[in-house]
């Protein structure tokens, strides 16, 4: 249940983006219903949406360390939802671009509240794979999108300006059906015992105890060490920059570098694929999405199939060759893109390769941030370091790479490539050097808790157990 009602939204990102990237040569076009080029949808649209995103994330980020992770991953599920049907009636560009700024704030906002919980909720044996394959879901919605893209697209059953509509519509509907199942996902003990609420955090572990002992007919271990901890309403701003900055500056730089890597690599490659298959391989618009179906699905593969060696060969060794291992792959790709080598279905066969990998790597940056910090400034370290990161690669990216690939000068797109590829390469080098080993160990382990040094520095009497 946690994992369906939380790792869903993902779905929703990746069909999101995925749809957008689709159906830029059909906005474009004239009859569409917008008056809107090709290079304002892959450019200034999905610049606003990761701007969106960013800002939702740290307004977000801040209310669910605050007010909880339940109430927050309801409410951001409820903004995107609302800005996704608005933006299907979309009747000029401005609308468009202001609903998709709005889709992307409830979508940042998600990151957030849902990350944390996650890593709050899941066992920390199993942190590793389960965090990247719920990350990793996202790759399932970019197939949907894309063939849905392609039903949606197909003017024999859908008019050139209601398809496109349809598609963002269906979207809502997929996410009436994420907030049903949502509205059963517990709050996260950690965060109620912190703020004061032992009493329903002791019931929600005991009955999840419960039932695994009764499922399994054994009794599960008593805990072997316990913290003492001061109870808290909130966490200020500035304390989290301090403990975030000070205290952890060698995590902190991890953090952005990792961000930064994969927002470069994936949108050199993500937000210009369908202009990149239509202006060089001459590729139709309406089939583009058959494309991204196989990257997709490698992008998906990669997160399933190595998940489990980051909980066993290790954080380290696994985040960093991941990393440099795509970048070094999207340099090869470039090359043979340059010589006039590949073919729409070869280009496409070498964007799978390295997202395999590389889609891994980027799914264990946000498990990396959501780790490695202490427990009341989980959610707003997550946001901070996506809206960070992501702000440095997700909006200067696409503005970027949308003019090096329009450009139609096959040296402009190779330049698009190796710029994500050497960023990526070089988040690869810090891994190396500065990865946190928080394989199998409990969050408390890898970060102490502000309340716990709290509690240590007060009187007993002050101190909540």
């Amino acid at each position: 249940m946690i994992v369906v009602g939380l790792g869903t939204v993902w779905i929703l990102d990746g069909l999101e983006v995925t749809v957008v990237g689709n159906i830029a040569s059909r906005l474009s076009e004239p009859g569409s219903g917008l008056t809107i080029t090709d290079a304002q949808v892959t450019g200034m649209a999905a610049a606003l949406y990761v701007a969106g995103a960013c800002t939702g994330a740290l307004v977000f980020g801040w209310l669910t360390d605050r007010y909880g992770r339940k109430k927050l991953f309801l409410i951001t599920l409820g903004v995107y939802l609302a800005a996704t049907a608005l933006t299907a009636i979309s009747f000029s560009a401005w609308w468009f671009f202001l609903f998709r700024f709005f889709t992307g704030f409830g979508i940042g906002g998600e990151y957030a509240a849902i990350n944390s919980a996650i890593d709050e909720l899941i066992p920390s044996r199993y942190r590793g794979r389960v965090d990247l394959v719920i990350n990793g879901s996202f790759w399932l919605g970019a197939m949907g999108g894309s063939l849905l893209s392609v039903l949606m697209l197909n003017t024999s059953f859908f008019a050139l300006n209601v398809g496109w509509r349809l598609t963002f519509a269906l979207g809502v509907v997929l996410g009436l059906v994420i907030l049903l199942v949502r509205r059963n996902v517990p709050e996260s003990p950690r965060w109620m015992f912190i703020h004061g609420r032992a009493e329903g955090a002791d019931e929600l572990v005991a009955a999840a105890e419960r039932r695994i002992e009764d499922e399994t007919g054994r009794r599960l271990p008593e805990p072997d060490r316990a913290i003492t901890i001061r109870t808290r309403k909130s966490t200020g701003f500035i304390e989290i920059a301090r403990t975030v900055l000070r205290a952890y500056p060698r995590r902190a730089v991890l953090g952005l570098a990792l961000f930064i890597g994969q927002a470069f690599l994936y949108n050199a490659i993500t937000f210009g694929f369908g202009s990149i298959l239509v202006r060089f391989f001459a590729v139709p618009s309406g089939d583009t999405g058959y494309y991204f179906v196989v990257i997709a699905f490698g992008n998906f593969l990669g997160p399933l199939l190595l998940s489990r060696l980051f909980d066993t060969v290790g954080r380290r060794p696994m985040i960093s060759g991941t990393y440099i291992l795509s970048g070094v792959l999207l340099f090869i790709t470039a090359w043979m893109f340059g010589n006039g080598w590949l073919g729409a279905a070869t280009m496409t066969a070498c964007w799978c390769v390295v997202l395999f990998f590389a889609s891994a790597g980027a799914s264990s940056a946000y498990l990396t941030v959501s780790e490695v910090f202490p427990m009341e400034t989980r959610a707003l370290a997550i946001a901070f370091f996506y809206a960070v990161g992501t702000a440095a690669g997700g909006i200067s990216g696409p503005l970027i790479f949308s003019e090096l690939t329009r450009s139609g000068v096959v040296a402009d797109t190779v330049l698009a490539f190796s710029i994500g590829a050497a960023l990526m390469v070089a988040a690869g080098l810090v891994a190396a050097f500065l990865a946190v080993p928080a394989e199998r160990r409990p969050l408390e382990d890898i970060a102490e808790p502000l309340s716990a040094r709290a509690a240590a520095a007060s009187a007993p009497g002050r101190a909540g157990g």
